[in-house]
Parts: structure tokens; C-alpha cells; sequence
């Protein structure tokens, strides 16, 4: 029998918790609400404590708790969060800017756990990881059943103790047995920072936390003293960190005085104004561009969002993802141990638009004070969009990724390959002219079993499954099926003709990555990007990028 229900705690716990949101928000004066949340609070222990006594069966106290209050916060939004000590290393990671580990990119290829990178003057780097290392054991425990959270768990842990790594290598039968000793590996922020011609340089920004403000300086600096009369940020798929982070660069780039966000809530210490404090270091003759898209997140869209709402550069890419509540975190018990992040605030930009995104938590748990206004202007007059998000200046769409080329993604066949083919070439250039590649990349994934999905097949056999259940006997019916399952098969024949060249690219990065570096493979892909493009000739177009900043006939200035 199951130990506890689910549903029957959401019926009991969830009703009490909205009782008590809604006498909260009623309370005319403060001793209003002290009495109401004390007589909730006498509410929600009395049922506690009657489910623990009283239940048919003996509850798992500990267990019970836990469950009780992510159930109470599970109709809020989804980051206001009850965490226990094991499960606060995200936080801890941004905040310190570094954890105790081996200095290891993880990722599942082939449904082995692989290693994509060692860190640069890492424990695993010194001692001779190298990509495409597939770890077995760790600690003596087989990976087989471990999702990579639980494998970045084991292998990390404090600094100075030992952690074992049975590895699997390619062109050894053996295993090979790693102990390394774990050492404070330091978070980089900035996976990439180049010049792209000799007056365009690009950043890449994968996360906020303590060192993405120094990090991102030296970088603006490094490329500005190689003449970059323009720069290029990819926020892409950037999920946000912490909030000062954001502040730190916007310093580097709008005019000192000038309003960066405003963050509002229904408590004192919550309503906040952050104003730039400092000379930019982003020259102002310096043309510039920040790519989103739907997974840039929190701290990206504060970026994107302010230098839009002042028109101190151009947004290239997909709409944002609409993140734009601020969370607190309170210890718990005073142990230490657990802790409640919650929401108490919201993100407004400059022109006051609200980035979070409507439909985080359910209307009927909260009282609505006014509508959100929908339509906004720049410092300049244009009109931008409200409601959630941040809409680029120019929309740029990447293409969608073709079948053979997702599957075999999915799959990790390019790195497994490419970390086999390797061996066959001395320098990554000899990979250029290899007339072989694409012949022996073919056999290779004919070996393996794949499930390619070509476009209206999903649906076209979720159709005949319905249409055989109610009529199995129609042989016109059959028929037509079979036609178009015949020509399915076909069409899946040509796909790699059809793909060769995406999946030569593709194959190319790969070994690029693991042959000559991260920063290689990042410079190749950017070549063909087509954001990326788009941001470039925009900033190359004087009158291209000065027309993005100009009123339209129906905008208003402020």
C-alpha cells in the first residue's frame, strides 16, 4: 500500500494553504493579518497533526513533511522552491563562482556518460582525461543507472579528498582507473570571446554567477584593444544566475545615471531601483548586439531589456523566455540545512515593462491590484512590447533541424564517431580532405538502430493506429496505408544524400572540438550561424542598424 496520496494531501494541505492566502490578503492592518496567520498556522499544525497520528497507516514523518510542503508550494510559481542541504549545489555554484570537483564537461552519449571536455588546468586535466573518455565506475559504483546529476554529485564533493574514475578508452580493452583529487574548480562564464573579421567581436555568456562580471570585462577590454568597433553577446539559451551579476555588466555598458531596473514587491526591502554607477567601458561609438531566444532567461532578458528600453544596441534572435521574478532565499530551523527560495519581487525594465510572462501562478490564488500594460516606449520613442519577454529588434529563426541530422544527435553518434575517427588524422585539417568521411560516416550509422521521424510520419501512424482499431477489415484502407508506408521507407532512404552536407558540418565540429579545442569549435560554428550573420551585417550596415533605433509613424516619445 502506497505510504501516502497524493491527491488526498493536495485536497487536505493545498485548501488550508489557499484559506490562508486569501484571509492574508483580506487583513486590513497589520494585527489583522498576525491574527489571521496565526489562526492559519493553528489550522494547517492541528491537520498535521491529526494525519500524523491518526493516519490508517504510520507516516514517514520525515518524508511526510517534505512532500506536505512542496505540495503547498506546488500551485505558486515554479522557483519558489523548498530545498534541502543536498539540493542547494545550483545556488551554491553561482554564488561562489566555483565547487569542489575535477574539472570535468559531462554529457550522455549513446547512454554512456561520457566525458565532452576536461577543464583547462584541472585535476582530470593534469592527470590525462581526455573527450570522449566514457566513465564506468565511480567510486567502484557502475553509471549504467545514473542520470548525469547523480554522477556530477558523486564526483564532486569538498576540496583535498579523492574521487576514483574507472574509465573506458577508445583502443583499450581494460579499464583504466583514475584517482583524482578534487580541487576548487572555478566557473567560467565566458565560454568564448574573439574577434570574428578585424572590427567585430563576439561573446559568449552561458550563465550569471559571481564571475561573469570580471569575466566579461576583461573581455569587452581584450577586444576593444583589438579595434572591435563592434560587439556581438549571445545570451542564447543563457537561463539567468544572479541578479548583481546582471547590474555588474549593464555597468559596462549604459551611460552612467541612467535607470537599469526596478524591482517591485509587496514587502519595503523588496522594491529596489538599480542605476548605472559607472563610466561604461563599451566605448560609445561602439555598435552593439545581444542575441536571445527562448532560452534566455532572468538575468539575459535584464540585459537584452534594458540596453532595448535605451537604445544602446540592437536585439537579434527569438523571443525571450519571460522570467522575471526575484527570489529570495530564507534559512529554515536555523540548522542551516534547509532553506525556502521564494518569489518576493518582480523585474521591471527601464520603459517599465514587466518581463515575466503571465499564467506563472494559478489567478484564483492571488488578488490582481491593476492591469499590466501591454504597450511601451524606448528612450527614443520607439514602441516595444510588453506582456512577458523581450521581442528582438530583428526576428532571426534558426532552421529546424533536419531528421537523420536530430536523430543522429540525439543519439551522440557525431562524437562517437568523430571521437573514433580522430586517431586516423595527425593534424584537424587532414579531417578537411578525408574523401572518406562521409562514405565510412555512413556505414557507421547504419550500424547503429536509429528511429528517424521524417515530417507528417508521426502523425500519419498515429492515424492508421485509430483507423485499424475501429475498422481492421478495410482492405482499401490497408492498402493506402501500405502505399504510404512504402513510400515513408523510401523517402527515409534518400535522407542522407538529402542531409550530407549538414551532416558534414556537423561531423566537423565535433572533431574540431575534441582535436583542437572548445574555442575552435565554438569560432567554426559561429561561421555559419545564421543570428549570428544577421547581427553581424546589421552592425556592418550603418543605416541598417540606425533604422532599428527609429520611431515608427504610430510610436510616441515619453
Amino acid at each position: 500500500m502506497k505510504l501516502y496520496n497524493k491527491k488526498f494531501i493536495r485536497i487536505s494541505v493545498l485548501s488550508i494553504a489557499v484559506i490562508a492566502i486569501s484571509l492574508f490578503s483580506l487583513a486590513l492592518t497589520k494585527s489583522d493579518v498576525y491574527r489571521e496567520l496565526a489562526r492559519s498556522q493553528r489550522l494547517i499544525n492541528e491537520v498535521y497533526k491529526s494525519l500524523i497520528t491518526r493516519y490508517a497507516d504510520r507516516l514517514d514523518t520525515e518524508k511526510f513533511t517534505k512532500t506536505v510542503i512542496n505540495n503547498i508550494l506546488d500551485d505558486l510559481d515554479p522557483y519558489t522552491v523548498y530545498m534541502e542541504e543536498d539540493e542547494k549545489e545550483g545556488l551554491d555554484l553561482l554564488t561562489r563562482g566555483k565547487y569542489g570537483g575535477v574539472g570535468i564537461n559531462l554529457g550522455e552519449r549513446d547512454k554512456k556518460l561520457t566525458v565532452i571536455s576536461p577543464i583547462d588546468d584541472s585535476p582530470a586535466k593534469h592527470k590525462g582525461i581526455i573527450a570522449g573518455d566514457i566513465i564506468i565506475k565511480i567510486d567502484g559504483s557502475p553509471t549504467a543507472e545514473m542520470s548525469l546529476d547523480d554522477a556530477a554529485s558523486h564526483i564532486r564533493g569538498p576540496k583535498g579528498t579523492d574521487v576514483t574514475l574507472s574509465i573506458k578508452r577508445f583502443g583499450n580493452e581494460q579499464l583504466i582507473d583514475f584517482v583524482l583529487t578534487r580541487d576548487d574548480i572555478t566557473v567560467k562564464d565566458v565560454t568564448y570571446a574573439g574577434m570574428m573579421d578585424n572590427e567585430t567581436g563576439y561573446i559568449r555568456l552561458t550563465r550569471f554567477s559571481k564571475n561573469s562580471g570580471p569575466e566579461l570585462r576583461s573581455s569587452i577590454l581584450n577586444l576593444q584593444r583589438d579595434n572591435a568597433r563592434r560587439i556581438i553577446i549571445d545570451l542564447r539559451d543563457n537561463p539567468g544566475g544572479l541578479l548583481q551579476s546582471a547590474i555588474e555588466i549593464l555597468d559596462m555598458i549604459i551611460q552612467k545615471g541612467d535607470l537599469l531596473l526596478s524591482t517591485k514587491g509587496r514587502l519595503a526591502e523588496a522594491n529596489k531601483q538599480y542605476v548605472a554607477r559607472k563610466k561604461p567601458i563599451i566605448e560609445d561609438d561602439v555598435k552593439i548586439a545581444i542575441l536571445i531566444n527562448e532560452g534566455s532567461a532572468s538575468a539575459s532578458e535584464i540585459i537584452a531589456g534594458a540596453v532595448q528600453d535605451l537604445d544602446r544596441g540592437v536585439i537579434v534572435g527569438t523571443s525571450s523566455f519571460g522570467k522575471g521574478l526575484v527570489q529570495s532565499v530564507y534559512g529554515l530551523d536555523g540548522s542551516g540545512k534547509r532553506s525556502l527560495k521564494v518569489t518576493t519581487a518582480k523585474y521591471y525594465i527601464p520603459s517599465g515593462r514587466l518581463i515575466q510572462k503571465p499564467g506563472y501562478i494559478d489567478d484564483e490564488l492571488v488578488v490582481r491590484e491593476d492591469k499590466e500594460d501591454s504597450i511601451f516606449v524606448t528612450v527614443g520613442g520607439r514602441t516595444v512590447k510588453g506582456g512577458g519577454g523581450i521581442t528582438p529588434d530583428y526576428e532571426v529563426v534558426m532552421p529546424k533541424s533536419k531528421p537523420l541530422l536530430l536523430e543522429c544527435w540525439r543519439k551522440g553518434l557525431f562524437f562517437s564517431f568523430a571521437q573514433e575517427r580522430q586517431h586516423k588524422y595527425d593534424i584537424y585539417e587532414d579531417a578537411l580532405i578525408d574523401l572518406d568521411l562521409m562514405t565510412d560516416f555512413k556505414v557507421f550509422i547504419d550500424d547503429h538502430e536509429l528511429d528517424v521521424i521524417t515530417d507528417g510520419e508521426k502523425q500519419f501512424r498515429e492515424a492508421r493506429t485509430k483507423i485499424a482499431a475501429l475498422d481492421s477489415t478495410n482492405m482499401d484502407l490497408t492498402h493506402a496505408f501500405d502505399f504510404v508506408e512504402t513510400f515513408i521507407i523510401s523517402r527515409e532512404a534518400t535522407l542522407f544524400d538529402e542531409e550530407k552536407d549538414d551532416l558534414r558540418r556537423r561531423l566537423l565540429l565535433e572533431l574540431v572540438g575534441i582535436m583542437k579545442g572548445t574555442d575552435f569549435r565554438v569560432e567554426e560554428s559561429i561561421k555559419d550561424d545564421p543570428v549570428v550573420t544577421k547581427a553581424k551585417e546589421i552592425l556592418q550596415d550603418p543605416v541598417a542598424y540606425s533604422g532599428l533605433f527609429e520611431p515608427k509613424d504610430n510610436d510616441q516619445s515619453f
